[in-house]
């Protein structure tokens, strides 16, 4: 909980990334309150009203998981809402001055996209989501102690430099330190 509220606040893609692995981690937990507890709130050394707390908080999410439909696989739909945010955001990037720079990373990584795109099996996905998904594979290829190859790490290469711009323009978007639709210069 508070993980992920720290993470919300500093980076939304990290959060994205946190919230789609601690999806994962319930399901493998198979949703049971005892696993939960005994696995991510008890190890904490929480006082017993944050325990209930975070328990509560773990079963919200596991909740919604359910509700979703998603209790074997998926991504919550607040997470996908926040990266449909994000290519909006990026789209904006792609026309307004103030995306120069984001220009610049997103150039050297759009030869890959149709190649990733193949690989995932995702061709209805926007870009954003593309890249997103491409970099949990390699998260959970990391967590498996599998390697994905040296085009694994190549494209992952290319991506994060983009998704680490997108999260950043992102936050000072939100933050009110850029304002995309004024003069087209950043404060």
């Amino acid at each position: 909980m508070d993980i992920a509220k720290a993470k919300r606040r500093e980076n939304i893609a990290e959060y994205i990334l946190y919230l789609w692995q601690l999806e994962d981690l319930l399901r493998a937990l198979q949703f049971s309150p005892e696993a939960v507890y005994s696995q991510l709130i008890k190890p904490r050394g929480l006082s017993e009203p944050q325990q209930r707390l975070y328990l509560e908080w773990y079963m919200d999410i596991a909740d919604l998981l359910r509700q979703e439909g998603k209790e074997r696989q998926g991504h919550l739909d607040h997470t996908l809402h926040l990266i449909a945010d994000l290519h909006n955001l990026h789209l904006q990037l792609m026309q307004l001055p103030v995306g120069a720079h984001y220009r610049e990373l997103y150039a050297r990584l759009s030869p890959e996209l149709p190649r990733l795109r193949a690989v995932l099996g995702r061709a209805e996905m926007s870009d954003t989501e593309l890249c997103f998904r491409a970099l949990y594979a390699a998260v959970l290829y990391r967590i498996r102690g599998e390697g994905g190859g040296q085009a694994a790490d190549d494209t992952v290469e290319l991506i994060s430099p983009v998704i680490a711009e997108l999260a950043a323009m992102y936050g000072r978007v939100e933050r009110g330190e850029v304002d995309l639709f004024e003069s087209g210069k950043e404060p």
